[in-house]
């Protein structure tokens, strides 16, 4: 390296019980320098974050801070020394205020007393970082969607001015004009001398924003090397130990007979207008900004909202006030974005979650058969590749992606002929994601209809058939997917086009 080592690690290992999470990893980066850690789930990043977080203690090896040992108590330690983190599974207090979250710690002060007003400004000034000044502060972060909250989890972590700033999947729920937003604010960090470790599964992210790259595989350090250099299929090499030679899959399928209609369909605050339709053996793609109702939308179709006007219409039976269980019951799957809090149950085991729809017919006389629930959640573990210890674990226990695949196999053990996904590979690695689109499409090949909802245009363009955009809470547009450019999607749901 050219520049002095702000931050350096050598030969650093960590074991839980039996399992070695990192066995010998080292890491080096410059002051001003973007470095992007890339692996699959499992491979060790949060493993080796969290030890410079302060979360863990490493068992062997050393870290270095600016040319000192560095070993942080806590994660309130490595902030105080500088060293900030920006974790994936966001940690707001959802009962506060977008300003009490950004500020919770780090509250101004004078003569002993809260100084409010020198508050309200640094918690402005940080989201002006982002692009978000606009964000109403007084507003209880449990009322922001998933992306705004991520936004103002990152404006906590800018507020401490660290010297090393680690970002866990920070665009995973972000459109493509908040991403921007935040590379311009990743820029303005470097040029202040700001070091930033940035992890994340879009390849394409990490080879614009970062200067260089280290590749985790089974908790080792697999390759290191300036991110100009590197070539997509050279990082999925190091990361997956094999190519990926089609990321997108396109079987062969015809569209069928229409399984969905929505009319005009209304759920403010958000959903103000949309009309569509899908057909079976279609992929249905919804790209948008943030609020622009494409979540909404999906919520609306399954029964999660309730609808103000239009209509929705499943398999030719109009119901624009199904609850999800009649949804459910006309072969309707919902993926919800929030895997932590809605998608699945943390506590339970694999089978449990992956039978929950299912449990009377796993059983009689109201007991649930064990055997046969475990039988039907190993098929399902086997033929999803679930990396898990057995499907008794519980799903808490697991990676990003093999949560995601218990949270899918659920729906096909339903099974469903409608598909609502929403962001179904937010903050999962490229070999989950790869395995995810050839389900997908598999599913569109045997005559499901599955619609998208996804924030990283090129998995709409890849992956659908048709995509719709979203704008300020309409569907603006409907097109066939070879009809779209990412910058013409752009212009539409910025109103622009």
């Amino acid at each position: 390296m050219t520049a002095p080592a702000r931050l350096r690690l050598a030969g650093i290992q960590k074991r839980f019980g039996a399992t070695r999470a990192l066995r010998d990893v080292s890491l080096e980066i410059a002051a001003g320098e973007v470095h992007a850690l890339i692996g699959e789930n499992g491979a060790g990043k949060s493993t080796l974050m969290k030890i410079l977080s302060g979360a863990h203690a490493a068992d062997a090896g050393t870290l270095e801070l600016s040319g000192a040992p560095y070993r942080p108590e806590s994660p309130h330690d490595a902030r105080r020394k500088g060293v900030a983190m920006i974790y994936q599974e966001l940690t707001l207090a959802l009962h506060l205020s977008a300003q009490e979250n950004i500020l919770l710690g780090a509250e101004s002060s004078r003569l002993g007393f809260v100084d409010r007003r020198a508050s309200r400004r640094r918690a402005r000034a940080a989201l002006a970082q982002l692009g978000h000044e606009s964000l109403d502060l007084d507003r209880p972060a449990g009322r922001f969607s998933l992306a705004e909250q991520q936004v103002i989890e990152i404006a906590r972590a800018l507020l401490t001015q660290p010297q090393v700033l680690i970002m866990d999947e920070p665009t995973s729920s972000l459109t493509q004009a908040d991403t921007e937003r935040l590379f311009a604010a990743i820029a303005r960090l470097r040029a202040q001398g700001v070091s930033i470790i940035y992890i994340s599964h879009f390849l394409e992210e990490c080879r614009r924003v970062a200067d260089r790259y280290t590749v985790l595989k089974d908790g080792e350090t697999a390759g290191t090397g300036g991110m100009r250099d590197a070539s997509l299929d050279h990082l999925v090499t190091l990361m997956t130990g094999r190519e990926v030679r089609e990321l997108y899959p396109r079987t062969d399928r015809a569209p069928g007979a229409v399984v969905l209609e929505v009319a005009a369909a209304a759920s403010p605050p958000r959903l103000r207008r949309a009309s569509l339709q899908v057909r079976a053996g279609e992929i249905f793609g919804l790209a948008g900004l943030i609020g622009a109702g494409r979540t909404d939308l999906l919520r609306a179709v399954f029964g999660l909202d309730a609808l103000a006007a239009g209509t929705v219409c499943v398999v030719g039976a109009p119901d624009g006030r199904a609850a999800p269980r009649d949804r459910w019951r006309q072969g309707v799957g919902f993926l919800s974005e929030n895997r932590k809090e809605e998608g699945l149950m943390l506590g339970r085991s694999v089978a449990d979650n992956l039978t929950l729809t299912k449990l009377r017919a796993l059983g009689a006389f109201g007991f649930v058969d064990g055997g046969r629930q475990r039988a039907a959640a190993d098929r399902w573990v086997r033929e999803l590749r679930v990396k898990c210890r057995d499907s008794r674990q519980p799903a808490g226990e697991l990676s990003g992606g093999n949560q995601q695949k218990v949270a899918l196999a659920r729906l096909l053990e339903h099974p469903a002929r409608l598909f609502l996904l929403d962001e179904p590979t937010r903050g999962i690695d490229v070999g989950s994601k790869a395995q995810i689109y050839e389900l997908v499409s598999a599913l569109a090949a045997a005559g499901k209809a599955v619609v998208i909802v996804s924030s990283y245009l090129p998995e709409l363009l890849g992956l659908c058939d048709t995509v719709g955009v979203m704008c300020r809470g309409e569907l603006a547009a409907v097109r066939p997917r070879a009809q779209w450019t990412e910058a013409e999607i752009m212009r539409v749901a910025t109103g622009s086009a």
